[in-house]
């Protein structure tokens, strides 16, 4: 670049300027009298004191210039540098490519650079606000109570880009969210350490500031501790805690079962029970049911163990009746399935276990197993004595029809013959399924005794046998009834022979007069006992045409309903 110069009028003002003052210089050499060779002198002098004043102005204005490159050259490279660490793009072009002098180049990138450094100053303050709270939550993690100034934190000046300040701020955001969720956890644990201690009455204040002092200041939420140290003491509080509350539960409701066993076994008044109403009233809930202020503190333990050890000093005598009274139980329940029991020599036990020191507790519980053991197995044999007992209903039945059959006045008019005549007719049924029910009996006591591997024993018998004997009679009885009737056939039939042969030798009396009922208008026709073996005959003349019921043996006709009389 080229430096403006003085204006011709400016020169040439200057030379008359120095024309007339070496004019009036070499006038007053005249009037001194100064030689040539001095005057040449001192004008060379003059000359020389000239030319070093221009050379030092020269100098003096070539470094100005060099200092105004300088200024321009260090105003570009830190536009460049902050441009760069804002990570944005300068309108600004290179000052090489600007025209006009050097002063007016940096009129022009002064306001430009003035503006990017205070870009650079707001932008590096956004980073401190944003460095300092993430330093601070990270301190509050870590359990660092040093509280963090903005002082205390270096600014990375090379890289203030957005994109930097957005991951920063991105990184706040999920430290602040770390943060609420620490918080919601120590609140949490908190009201669930009030909560325990409250059914519990725990002194709460005390054991939170065990935990961590911050923690008892209730009205400075944000002062609360959220380090990794003080969540885990937090946790593992509220974990001792209900074990602690299911420890005391499971006591109280072990006492609260003492105490109903207790009362019950001693037919304690309800207003003596009442007393620890809210202890038996444990002995079914679980333990999120417990919520009430006090409800499983130490003095009500301790208040509960004092009256079962008080109740259980008087239990002893109340055992000792119990005890016989399940004895007496038991054999009630072999008597009512007929199982063989020998009461003499159980209680004789008994009284030697119990005074031998042993626990009656015990005892009893013992008892109480073979009364649930007996019921049981009672309830086993219950399918086959309701079969016995309709067997046995049936044999009875059977023997009472053995003894009316042999009755030869039962057809006679007199009180109560018809209801014994229904009952022979029912009897005769219920006889017919003797073998069935037998068989059923012995196909029931067969699988009894091979699922349990042992003997059915019915009054210290086995049934098996006792069903044995009980066949092999019933064959012989029926053999010998049919010997029987075999024979009275034989010597009907030879009676009649001898009367076809010989004649009769008395009148018989008519069959209606015989078996009417006095009195009785339609009166009803009742077999003989002939009539007993007459069944099969009126089947075979039946036998070509429609067929008939079998008419059982002793069959009576009876009248119908509309034709009955008042006197049956």
């Amino acid at each position: 670049m080229s430096i403006s110069v003085s204006s011709p009028l400016s020169l040439s003002k200057s030379a008359t300027t120095c024309g007339s003052l070496l004019q009036e210089l070499q006038e007053i050499w005249d009037e001194i009298g100064e030689s040539d060779s001095e005057r040449d002198r001192k004008l060379l002098q003059v000359e020389q004191e000239c030319l070093d004043i221009y050379r030092r102005n020269v100098d003096k204005e070539r470094k100005y210039k060099a200092e105004l490159h300088q200024s321009l050259a260090e105003a570009e490279a830190e536009i460049s540098r902050l441009v760069s660490a804002l990570g944005e793009q300068a309108s600004l072009p290179l000052s090489g490519k600007m025209k006009g002098t050097l002063k007016q180049i940096l009129t022009v990138i002064d306001p430009v650079l003035k503006d990017i450094r205070t870009k650079k100053l707001e932008r590096i303050k956004e980073f401190l606000n944003i460095e300092t709270q993430i330093a601070a939550i990270c301190a509050e993690i870590a359990g660092n109570d040093r509280v963090i100034s903005p002082t205390d934190i270096q600014v990375n000046e090379q890289d203030l880009t957005a994109k930097r300040l957005g991951e920063l701020k991105s990184h706040l955001q999920e430290l602040q969210s770390e943060k609420n969720l620490r918080l919601q956890r120590v609140n949490s644990y908190m009201s669930e350490i009030h909560e325990l201690t409250v059914v519990m009455s725990l002194d709460f204040k005390k054991i939170i500031a065990n935990i961590n002092p911050s923690l008892a200041n209730h009205l400075s939420v944000q002062s609360k501790s959220i380090s990794n140290e003080t969540l885990a003491s937090l946790t593992s509080e509220v974990n001792s805690l209900k074990q602690l509350k299911q420890q005391r539960l499971e006591r109280l409701q072990n006492l609260g079962s003492s105490l109903i066993e207790l009362w019950n076994l001693m037919d304690m008044p309800m207003e003596e029970q009442l007393k620890f109403n809210h202890v038996t009233s444990l002995v079914s809930s679980s333990i999120d049911d417990i919520s009430r202020q006090g409800s499983l503190s130490i003095h009500i333990v301790e208040q509960a163990e004092v009256e079962v050890e008080r109740l259980s000093a008087r239990k002893t005598s109340k055992l000792r009746e119990l005890i016989f009274k399940r004895q007496n139980e038991l054999e009630e329940i072999y008597r009512s399935v007929h199982m063989d029991v020998d009461s003499e020599t159980a209680r004789q036990i008994l009284i030697q276990v119990m005074e031998s020191g042993s626990d009656l507790s015990d005892l009893l519980s013992s008892m109480d197993d073979q009364v649930v053991k007996a019921k049981e197995q009672a309830a086993s044999r219950k399918e086959v004595l309701d079969k016995v007992e309709k067997w046995k209903h049936a044999s009875q039945e059977e023997s009472w029809l053995d003894e009316y059959e042999k009755d030869e006045n039962r057809y006679s008019a007199g009180k109560g013959v018809h209801i014994n005549l229904k009952r022979a007719e029912k009897a005769r049924i219920l006889v017919s399924k003797i073998p069935s029910l037998v068989e059923n009996l012995t196909a029931k006591i067969k699988a009894w005794e091979k699922e349990r591997g042992m003997p059915f024993l019915y009054h210290k018998a086995p049934l098996l046998h006792t069903l044995e004997e009980y066949i092999i009679s019933r064959q012989e009885k029926q053999e010998q009834k049919r010997r029987s009737r075999e024979q009275k056939r034989l010597q009907d039939q030879f009676a009649a022979e001898q009367e076809t042969i010989y004649g009769s030798k008395s009148a018989k009396k008519p069959l209606g007069n015989a078996n009417t009922v006095p009195g009785t208008p339609n009166s009803r026709r009742i077999s003989t006992p002939s009539g007993r073996y007459g069944a099969s005959i009126g089947k075979e003349k039946r036998g070509s045409g429609n067929v008939g019921a079998v008419i059982p043996l002793n069959y009576v006709a009876l009248a119908k309903d509309g034709q009955k009389s008042g006197g049956l």
